[in-house]
């Protein structure tokens, strides 16, 4: 910097001059990289905007995305209500002869159908017997395990008598499959890479059978929904919050 000296003005004042200048520099400098530290904020928040917007916008869901839904360790399709409405509509319009009905023994839970189920062997239905569990409300209560039970298409039946029974309730019959002390636990993982990826809550014991390592493991704990999605979305690499959190039982979560 070239300093002119006014030679009207003492020594002193022409420092005192040079001073006030140095600090109103420095105040706009200080300024200045504020400013351009905001604008980065600014612009990677955009970025992740524009990131998540694509994301949604770029695959198109599948029907079964609607319900709570996972695909077995040999391909085969489990469908489960998220509501006593979607359990009326699964029953109604998805469950069909071959296929095996899946619920918790507990009031409250989630109508689920693994597709073919008849035919699946012992280790899909028990995959699809644990993700029933987990969309149960034994999961809410801190419950570690819970028994569930599958049934067969004519085993499940509305009854014939117009309000008898309320939406999403069913008349079961016959002898029962059962599955005891299913563990309460899930694993969160993406299938694919960049706009092609596919999210998944899938039961423990479908990523063992897979061998699928980049998991995160979801069990009943005392972290809000919220923040359970953010560390899933951190360790599986997937941007999508909300569908996160849409996939999730009701109910407070561990995440490891």
């Amino acid at each position: 910097m070239k300093a002119e000296i006014d030679f009207t003005k003492s020594a002193q004042q022409n420092a005192d001059h040079y001073y006030i200048m140095s600090k109103t520099a420095k105040k706009k400098t200080e300024g200045a990289i504020a400013a351009i530290a905001e604008l980065e904020k600014r612009k990677e928040h955009a970025e992740k905007s524009v990131k998540k917007k694509e994301l949604k916008e770029k695959r198109e869901q599948k029907w079964y995305e609607r319900f709570n839904w996972f695909f077995t360790s040999d391909g085969s399709l489990v469908i489960g209500g998220r509501s006593a409405k979607q359990n009326e509509e699964i029953n109604s319009k998805h469950f069909e002869n071959g296929d095996l009905f899946f619920h918790a023994d507990v009031f409250g839970a989630s109508v689920t159908i693994l597709k073919k189920g008849e035919s699946a062997s012992a280790d899909v239905r028990q995959e699809a017997a644990s993700f029933a569990g987990a969309f149960s409300k034994a999961w809410e209560s801190g419950a570690s395990t819970v028994n569930v039970y599958a049934l067969r298409r004519e085993q499940v039946s509305k009854s014939k008598e117009k309000g008898s029974l309320g939406t999403g309730s069913f008349l079961l019959s016959g002898e029962r499959e059962w599955h005891k002390n299913m563990a309460l636990e899930l694993a969160a993982f993406t299938n694919g890479e960049g706009e092609n990826a596919v999210f998944m809550v899938a039961p423990v014991l479908t990523v063992i059978n897979l061998n699928i390592r980049k998991r995160a493991i979801i069990k009943p704990g005392k972290e809000k929904k919220s923040d359970a999605a953010k560390k899933i979305a951190k360790m599986t690499g997937y941007a999508d919050l909300d569908y996160i959190m849409q996939h999730l039982p009701p109910g407070t979560f561990s995440i490891s």
